[in-house]
């Protein structure tokens, strides 16, 4: 697989819509974004496909002294996803993890009131998400946010990502009915060396992009 380096997030999803137009103009089609950074790709997503916009909410769970290691995430619903591996190996406490765990609580719920002014995940029974991230390094918080997609019921889950590991793909794939990666680069170390601007996306930005997709919904759906 080619390897090519995205300008940034917008170009990214711009891009990554390009391969899901079968998808395009679906009633039950929705585009979850994982906030923050997978928001601005999402929304190039559902724009093209004409498809609406939400956030699906997930919150890592870092190795205390060490939180850019994943050892776990939690999710809207109640969802958590431990990788017992990195636990046994960084010697990490059930106390640890459970006080972790509730730290990143808190923020899940402020986020998810600050997005849409209230908690939960939306509505996606009987529909096709397409579960939207900038990237995917470990996969543990996209694994959570299936989970927590898979207690809804939905119709089929599509895991549409710019770049991934190869690790994590072998991981998820077989988990979701459709995965889709523009890159899955063998040396990969973060998901921010394959952009050129990787800047941090800002909450305002992301309430600005659902906010723009809310706008742009009544117009792809003519009244009857």
């Amino acid at each position: 697989m080619s390897v090519i380096l995205f300008k940034d997030r917008m170009q990214a999803g711009q891009l990554l819509a390009q391969t899901l137009m079968k998808y395009a103009g679906h009633d039950d089609v929705i585009v979850l974004g994982l906030p923050r950074g997978g928001v601005p790709v999402a929304y190039q997503v559902a724009k093209k496909l004409h498809a609406p916009l939400d956030v699906l909410v997930v919150r890592k769970l870092g190795v205390p002294g060490w939180e850019e290691l994943a050892m776990g995430a939690i999710a809207s619903g109640g969802v958590r996803v431990i990788n017992e591996g990195v636990v046994r190996s960084a010697g990490v406490s059930k106390a640890r993890i459970e006080a972790a765990a509730a730290v990143q609580l808190k923020e899940l719920q402020r986020r998810e009131l600050a997005y849409r002014g209230h908690t939960g995940a939306p509505e996606i029974e009987g529909k096709t998400v397409i579960l939207v991230d900038d990237g995917i390094a470990t996969g543990a918080t996209i694994r959570a946010a299936v989970e927590a997609l898979r207690q809804q019921e939905p119709k089929q889950i599509i895991i549409a990502v710019p770049t991934a590991s190869t690790d994590s793909c072998a991981i998820l794939e077989p988990m979701v009915d459709e995965f889709v990666a523009l890159m899955m680069p063998e040396q990969f170390r973060a998901v921010g060396q394959w952009y050129e601007d990787f800047g941090q996306t800002t909450d305002a930005e992301v309430t600005q992009l659902l906010a723009k997709a809310s706008a742009r919904e009544p117009a792809q759906k003519p009244r009857a």
